[in-house]
């Protein structure tokens, strides 16, 4: 499927016609800047709440769930995979910054559908060195969201996991869709 992305536009009477996509996100940030005004917020989430979301470049989060600047915190990697790392994260936003609830969005169409672990495999053949990561791929979207609430309801590190909720979001229509925890 091919998509056209938004890429702010070059600078006029720039210097560097055509710069790297980089350039020009440094020359949208600094235009952002003139006009930025900091919002005298805390670090702490208003909500409550940490998100965890697949890194996919077609899911806003914060427009599909309503959130504004400062509402969440949000923790985005490769299929959205609740790892050492998205524990550690969490650990962080629970017991420094006062978060009590967990999202959890996979959703369609994910690229680690169609992954395997070989691919590590085919990375150590590549570059010489087998990565110390899983790749986590998944075959049923599904299961691995309740996988993923599992890990965190039983992570030692985690106090609070009474609200832990997967969801899968679908690409094609923007709704998301819970799963039940228990399989069905």
């Amino acid at each position: 499927m091919s998509t056209s992305a938004h890429l702010p536009a070059e600078p006029s009477g720039s210097a560097r016609t055509g710069g790297t996509v980089t350039d020009r996100l440094i020359e949208a940030n600094r235009k952002y800047a003139e006009g930025f005004a900091d919002p005298g917020m805390d670090a702490r989430p208003v909500l409550n709440v940490a998100v965890v979301a697949c890194m996919d470049a077609r899911i806003d989060l914060h427009d599909a769930l309503g959130l504004r600047l400062g509402d969440c915190h949000t923790i985005r990697n490769a299929g959205g995979v609740v790892t050492d790392d998205t524990i550690r994260s969490l650990t962080i936003s629970q017991r420094a910054l006062g978060t009590r609830s967990v999202i959890l969005i996979h959703h369609t169409q994910c690229g680690l559908e169609s992954l395997t672990e070989d691919f590590r495999h085919e990375l150590e053949m590549e570059v010489g060195q087998r990565p110390t990561w899983a790749v986590e791929a998944f075959r049923d979207v599904d299961q691995d969201v309740r996988q993923a609430m599992q890990r965190v309801r039983t992570s030692p590190f985690l106090p609070h996991t009474d609200d832990v909720r997967g969801f899968v979001f679908d690409v094609t229509t923007g709704l998301l869709r819970e799963i039940d925890p228990q399989r069905p």
